[in-house]
């Protein structure tokens, strides 16, 4: 039989160095953090830890560096973010592995917090390096993975460094795996899902899964754009998929032969560029310039009458360009309905995805929300019934 170890009560950590992998990469402007759920995310695991009086080290990657040092993507920022959450110092070193790294390691308490700069800066660190690895581990007694979000990749801080240093999953880690294994194994019916996004193809495995579990699957953004034009109607300079004709019908095919109702928008907003003034059409009335950038007033009524019907609902990928105020009508009022029904104990509701999270972030909904994710990759390769690299290097045989 296979398990995972993992962080709990029974777990003695006092006075030992715990390599903690978290995923702090946020988005930043000018080395000010624009949005800082994923760090909030993990602040239960760190703040558990220092009442347990361990000797936190804290490893993470923020950006593409492609194995260099860029200045614009050190976490140096992120270690000031981390103390005024938790009103404590936190030291910060600018190397991630190697002599410096494991002397700092040493010096710091019993409860105080080391952060390492960028793995992502040593080119070994996507690579999974086995060298890379050994000396990341020399750094801890103890490694956690409290990165769910970055456990569909095979890299060194993932995968191989569980092969030299006692390693466990997170708290966070094991919530959000078995809120996936509950959504998809052991839901309230009726089940419904909202799916996002930009593009169909990178969907495929999560639309195929979820129509086998689900009683109805909703359409929305530019997604929903290739099932529009696919049914003959006009959808002007709309961003949409090349050659996906076949994908569609497929998907369209198995909803059915699995009873599952598959919703498309009935009425979209439309502009004739991103910052013009949006148009309410129905989709019979799209022109040649038009842009698709939001679900209409109409779709808002028939997804609000799918989120009543649902006990459980998972939302993964906005219904618009929620970025722009005048095209963020229907993502907001998705999130508004989802957290009312949430709140009033109707209602089971999952979020995942980074633009997903932010929209509800942006529409304040945060806390009228079951569980939300901020992983993307992970959440949907779980979803498509995956299982990852950095959850498979966790496992024990008993």
């Amino acid at each position: 039989m296979v398990k995972i170890n993992h962080l709990d009560n029974n777990l003695s950590v006092e006075g030992k160095r715990v390599l903690l992998r978290v995923d702090f990469n946020v988005p930043t402007n000018n080395g000010s953090i624009t949005e800082s759920s994923r760090i909030e995310k993990v602040l239960p695991t760190i703040k558990f830890l220092i009442n347990k009086k361990a000797k936190i080290i804290i490893i993470s990657h923020i950006g593409r560096p492609k194995g260099k040092i860029v200045p614009r993507l050190t976490l140096k920022p992120i270690a000031k973010k981390l103390s005024n959450y938790l009103n404590k110092n936190v030291v910060f070193l600018n190397e991630s592995i190697g002599l410096k790294a494991i002397q700092n390691s040493k010096k710091i308490a019993n409860g105080e917090i080391l952060l390492l700069e960028n793995l992502r800066f040593n080119k070994e660190e996507e690579l999974n390096t086995k060298s890379f690895a050994k000396e990341l581990s020399k750094i801890g007694d103890i490694y956690i993975n409290e990165a769910f979000s970055c456990s569909h990749r095979k890299h060194a801080s993932i995968c191989e460094i569980t092969k030299h240093i006692d390693s466990f999953a997170g708290k966070q880690l094991i919530e959000e795996i078995n809120t996936i294994k509950m959504l998809i194994d052991d839901a309230k019916k009726p089940v419904s899902c909202i799916v996002g996004g930009s593009k169909i193809s990178t969907k495929i495995g999560l639309l195929t899964n979820l129509i086998q579990k689900m009683e109805t699957i909703v359409i929305v953004g530019a997604m929903a754009n290739n099932f529009i034009k696919h049914k003959g109607y006009n959808i002007g300079k709309s961003m949409f998929e090349e050659n996906q004709e076949n994908l569609l019908e497929d998907i369209i095919k198995k909803s059915k032969k699995n009873n599952c109702n598959l919703v498309l928008p009935q009425d979209v907003v439309v502009s004739k560029n991103h910052s013009s003034k949006g148009q309410l059409k129905n989709l019979d009335k799209i022109d040649n310039t038009d842009l698709i950038l939001d679900i209409g007033k109409k779709t808002i009524q028939n997804i609000y009458k799918i989120i009543d019907e649902s006990k459980t609902i998972l939302w993964n990928g906005p219904a618009g360009y929620f970025e722009v105020k005048e095209f963020s009508v229907g993502s907001n009022k998705i999130a508004q309905k989802i957290s009312e029904n949430t709140k009033n104990k109707s209602l089971i509701s999952i979020a995942g995805g980074g633009d997903t999270v932010a929209a509800i972030n942006t529409f304040k909904c945060s806390n009228g929300f079951t569980y939300t994710s901020t992983a993307g990759g992970a959440f949907l390769e779980v979803l498509e019934g995956k299982v990852l690299p950095g959850i498979k290097a966790l496992e024990i045989d008993e």
